[in-house]
């Protein structure tokens, strides 16, 4: 049997039906890093659910003749003499695959590089004018508004204003780069990476569109609970607060920006901690999903 309308109901399932389902679900914001991890996890699922439909579609099978070859042959673009050709049906239906593939892999390489680049240029303009500060391990900009970023990489770089260190309390600035050395830490520009690349490929999907800007925000709530482990929720939000409106460079984390606000009611709101029953079990989800399409193209063999 041909595992083809399996396949492409689950991923129109995981592509569609899925993501609204996350998104009106409360425990993602009480478990940020999980929560990214079942994003990802979703990506991956999407894509070798596509590969291996798109497999089977142009595998030749019995019930479905040749497939996408015989509909090509059918429409009048003969790829064979005489009609399809099992040879032609079996080098499309590997071909899909590896397109899909290749298309995900440039499209990961592609954001990493040029977000490298951006990196690399803004450092190089940061070391010029900025002067770096032993004490607070970063680079001090003269700035008139309260301001404070990374750039991630090998070369890394936490970048604050010198408004901020005069506006912020010591506490406010220590947890302010405790926030961005948790971008760092956790290397949060490849899981973002990751999410672009998958959006370039597949731009109108909504698993696509709603991964890209939940994993942005889910990462800078990880960076949040980081500050939080050694400085007071109070003092985090004021600064987040005091940093809403500064800019921040192409591929750099900041402590503010347009997501302040969903973090400042969590950050002063309960935070409880998910039951060590349930993060198993959606770790457990996080883990098996992306199998799920390798079960149905390939059932495993009984007695």
């Amino acid at each position: 049997m041909n595992a083809a309308p399996v396949l492409v109901g689950y991923t129109a399932a995981v592509g569609f039906v899925a993501p609204p389902l996350l998104l009106r679900a409360a425990w993602p914001h009480r478990a940020p890093a999980l929560a990214a991890a079942v994003w990802h996890a979703l990506l991956v699922s999407f894509s070798i659910g596509v590969a291996l439909a798109a497999y089977n579609l142009a595998a030749p099978t019995e019930h479905l003749h040749a497939g996408l070859v015989g509909l090509l042959h059918s429409c009048g673009l003969h790829v064979g003499p005489g009609g399809p050709d099992p040879d032609t049906a079996d080098r499309l239906a590997v071909a899909l695959p590896v397109a899909l593939g290749t298309a995900l892999a440039a499209s990961l390489a592609f954001h990493v590089v040029r977000a490298r680049r951006a990196r690399t240029r803004h450092r190089e303009a940061v070391d010029l004018v900025g002067r770096h500060s032993a004490r607070l391990r970063a680079t001090v900009l003269p700035y008139g508004v309260p301001a404070a970023y990374c750039l991630p990489g090998r070369r890394a770089r936490i970048v604050i204003s010198d408004a901020a260190i005069r506006e912020l309390t010591p506490e406010q600035l220590a947890a302010v780069l405790a926030h961005e050395r948790g971008h760092i830490a956790g290397r949060h520009h490849l899981a973002l990476a990751v999410a672009e690349a998958f959006h370039s490929v597949f731009r109108r999907l909504p698993l696509a569109r709603h991964a890209r800007e939940q994993t942005a925000l889910l990462l800078e709530m990880v960076a949040d609970d980081r500050a939080l482990r050694r400085h007071s929720s109070a003092a985090l939000a004021t600064a987040m607060y005091e940093m809403a409106a500064a800019r921040t460079p192409r591929g750099a984390f900041a402590a503010g920006g347009h997501t302040v606000l969903i973090r400042l009611q969590r950050v002063l709101g309960p935070r409880p901690a998910p039951h060590p029953a349930f993060w198993g079990s959606v770790a457990a989800v996080a883990v098996a999903v992306p199998l799920l399409p390798l079960l149905v193209a390939c059932p495993p063999v009984l007695g």
